[in-house]
């Protein structure tokens, strides 16, 4: 919100008011487009990492356990992937809260630039040939590095999308970003497929082992100049601006006051539980296709690392078209059906597809990770969304850190290890599949349990719209209107609270 569209305003009223049209806040779509172009490079190059790493989880085996048991090796490499959770929800925890204090730009700035740092000096590492074992230590701190920023990343970014856009498209808007994450995957594995067949055709069949696997990290550096770049143009959250007048009081419902950590789980750990529960089962899918498969199918089925990497960047990039036309869904059919779909889309298709991943022909592959993708891709289409819905605005960017990255820590980034555990230990190929359908059973029941949440203002904001005219036909028909809550909102005597001129 500009300087000059910002008007004092009186203190809340005792009794909650009826919405009137200058209550809500009319979105700039020049704006709108920039915030959302800020914050999903982040999301991007997050994932561009991830899938660098994933897709040269066998190489960098050999670069940083060189004289380890080859078994033990691939071990300590997942858990390089594993141990950036672990600090995670700290980064959540930490960067969340001041998110609702400070704001969702300037911490989302510090996000990408700490991010963009940790993935290119992995790049610059030496190997355990030249200085031995001792290089996995500053490898774990650079992923750890990497997982503190994306504490504040990922649910900054949703946080920020999610009250930029219009309530009737917020599904759409922020699904986007999950697309742009699985671009971002996608581009890491494309990046590594070209660089494993140039450098190879160049030097011989060790170039990657030589080198070559730093050429994919050493990317991220002009990639995160671009974000800091866009980054630094994007306007605040124009629902946080006008939240932040009454953040701090202590006589008016907790919904409109900014919460430090302890009474985020105070208040609203319910919201905290469902949500656990339902990124779970997002966590574990998402990460089983982007961050397993290659690891899986390269040392359980034998397929070529060229053709994993060509078939994954085929299958994310559907995915990346298939999340934003799901979540349109979502905002006409409701969240809750959607979910039921991912959780029972896991239940009945996953057997199937790693039944597939063993007939060890070319379309096989294909088919198998469409099948893995399909349930996901339901998943990622509602994850900024619904997390975002289910706080209010004042510490949403705190509930959702902490939910967020708690769940994902636990749940998702230890999937490949636990996965690759699973299957030492019983012997049975189909552990990480049965693995993966136990979270989304755990799912299925917290989706017959959540309020509906499409089509409606978030929790401690008033609506936010498209147009005048939009606002104009919200107040006439607030008393039919079963999206409109006023207890929920922070009505307040003002003339056109955020509308852009």
């Amino acid at each position: 919100m500009s300087e000059s569209s910002k008007v004092q305003r009186p203190a809340l009223p005792k009794t909650t008011r009826r919405l009137q049209a200058d209550d809500c806040i009319v979105v700039d779509q020049k704006e709108l487009r920039q915030a959302q172009i800020g914050a999903g490079i982040g999301n991007f190059i997050e994932w561009y990492d991830i899938g660098v790493y994933g897709y040269l989880a066998v190489t960098m085996t050999a670069v940083f356990t060189e004289g380890m048991d080859q078994s033990m090796g691939l071990l300590v490499t997942l858990l390089g992937f594993a141990v950036s959770f672990v600090v995670r929800p700290l980064g959540g925890m930490i960067l969340g809260p001041l998110g609702d204090r400070i704001g969702r730009r300037k911490v989302m700035f510090f996000t990408i630039a700490l991010m963009a740092a940790a993935t290119t000096l992995i790049g610059l590492l030496p190997t355990a040939g030249q200085v031995g074992l001792w290089v996995i230590i500053p490898l774990y701190l650079l992923k750890m590095m990497q997982g503190f920023s994306t504490g504040g990343e990922y649910s900054g970014a949703a946080t920020y999308v999610a009250e930029f856009s219009p309530d009737g498209r917020r599904g759409f808007m922020t699904a986007l970003l999950n697309s742009g994450s699985m671009l971002g995957f996608a581009a890491g594995a494309a990046v590594v497929a070209v660089t494993t067949m140039l450098t190879t055709s160049a030097w011989g069949e060790n170039a990657m082992l030589a080198g070559g696997w730093r050429i994919p990290f050493l990317v991220a550096l002009p990639l995160g100049i671009i974000a800091i770049m866009l980054r630094h143009r994007i306007p605040e959250s124009p629902s946080f601006e006008v939240a932040q007048d009454h953040a701090d009081a202590k006589d008016v419902n907790p919904i409109f006051v900014r919460h430090n950590l302890p009474n985020i789980f105070r208040h609203y750990w319910p919201q905290i539980l469902l949500g656990i529960a339902l990124i779970a089962a997002d966590g574990t899918s998402s990460y089983m296709l982007t961050s397993y498969m290659p690891t899986y199918l390269e040392t359980e089925t034998g397929s070529p690392a060229v053709h994993t990497a060509i078939a994954a960047v085929a299958v994310l990039v559907l995915q990346a078209i298939l999340i934003p036309l799901v979540a349109i869904w979502s905002d006409k059919i409701g969240r809750r059906p959607i979910y039921m779909m991912a959780t029972i889309g896991n239940l009945v298709l996953l057997v199937p597809a790693f039944a597939l991943m063993h007939v060890g022909e070319l379309w096989s592959l294909y088919v198998s990770l469409a099948l893995v993708m399909l349930p996901s891709a339901f998943f990622l289409a509602l994850t900024g969304a619904v997390m975002s819905e289910l706080f209010p605005t004042a510490s949403r960017f705190g509930g959702v850190g902490v939910t967020h990255n708690i769940s994902i820590s636990i749940f998702g980034g230890t999937t490949p290890l636990v996965s690759q555990i699973l299957v030492n230990v019983t012997g049975n190929h189909y552990a990480p599949a049965y693995y993966i359908m136990f979270f989304s059973a755990v799912a299925l029941f917290a989706a017959f349990k959540m309020r509906e949440t499409a089509s409606r203002p978030l929790l401690g904001s008033v609506p936010v719209v498209r147009s005048r005219q939009e606002a104009e036909a919200l107040a006439q028909g607030q008393d039919t209107n079963e999206h409109l809550d006023t207890s929920t909102m922070m009505l307040v005597s003002a003339p056109a609270v955020g509308e852009r001129h």
